[in-house]
């Protein structure tokens, strides 16, 4: 009996979130498919750096330094806004084995430590950004596994081409009203049927790394590939933060805060290119 599967691709996974056990101490895959995305994307941005003339450690060196920092940004981003829950449940706060990481959070305090770093090694901050870039989206397009492993993350319910199914005993909560009212039954279980919101995220990232590694050669200013970026993912995390079950809403509104922190994104990034575009002139 499948605990996840694509019944319109018929596609059927068992997947477990413990990878496995070491003297005892649970190895869950949501951190084994974070550290290779990490890997993988630090690798990508040293191979960019190398072809922009930079010293291609200064990646792997700013990785050691931001790692920590990027990890506390995205759990305080994830905690602030679900804090109705952290409030009762401060020990929690801690707790990030099991989720709860919000790359929104990541990313803003990368952006920091980034704007740090390049002054202490006198390197241009844009030429890193546009480098770093690279690494970053394909370490988000691999991430997002995590969240299918953890059956966590996803949309409302549909029954287009891509639907998705999981045990509704392991799904994580919340479950829309939407969801419990298309319950599905399979295998004699109960089974919800959601948009795999984690696969249109990473797809969408797929697409945006490929047009930014064609558009390398073309830009007119160092900085576009990053702030080109932030336009591109905004799009795309406005999209698919409207169809996920589990949004963090800003206050007391019903908008979700990633949706707010993206429109702010493509405004900057618009902005920013054109100020990037006019200083290359001068």
């Amino acid at each position: 009996m499948p605990n996840i599967y694509f019944p319109h691709l018929n596609l059927q996974f068992n997947i477990n979130s413990t990878a496995f056990e070491i003297f005892g101490v649970s190895i869950y895959w949501y951190g084994l498919i974070i550290t290779t995305g990490i890997l993988l994307g630090t690798m990508l941005a040293s191979y960019i750096a190398r072809r922009e003339g930079l010293d291609s450690d200064i990646m792997i060196d700013f990785i050691l330094y931001n790692i920590i920092f990027a990890l506390i940004g995205a759990r305080m981003y994830y905690v602030i806004f679900n804090f109705e829950y952290y409030r009762d449940n401060l020990l929690e706060i801690f707790n990030i084995r099991q989720g709860g990481l919000a790359i929104y959070g990541g990313i803003i305090v990368s952006i920091i430590v980034a704007v740090i770093y390049t002054r202490k090694k006198k390197t241009n901050f844009w030429v890193f950004a546009d480098c770093a870039t690279y690494g970053l989206i394909l370490g988000q397009a691999i991430g997002r596994y995590g969240n299918f492993v953890n059956k966590e993350a996803f949309g409302d319910y549909t029954n287009n081409l891509l639907a998705m199914r999981i045990l509704k005993t392991e799904a994580k909560l919340p479950l829309s009203e939407g969801i419990l009212n298309n319950l599905q039954i399979a295998f004699g279980e109960q089974y919800i049927q959601v948009h795999p919101t984690f696969l249109y995220e990473s797809c969408w990232n797929i697409g945006l790394l490929i047009l930014l590694l064609i558009y390398r050669k073309h830009r007119k200013a160092y900085g576009e590939i990053f702030l080109l970026y932030l336009v591109g993912y905004g799009v795309g995390r406005f999209w698919v933060e409207g169809l996920r079950t589990d949004q963090l809403l800003f206050g007391s509104t019903q908008m979700p805060i990633s949706q707010i922190v993206a429109i702010l994104s493509i405004i900057m990034g618009i902005t920013g290119i054109k100020f990037c575009r006019n200083a290359s002139k001068r």
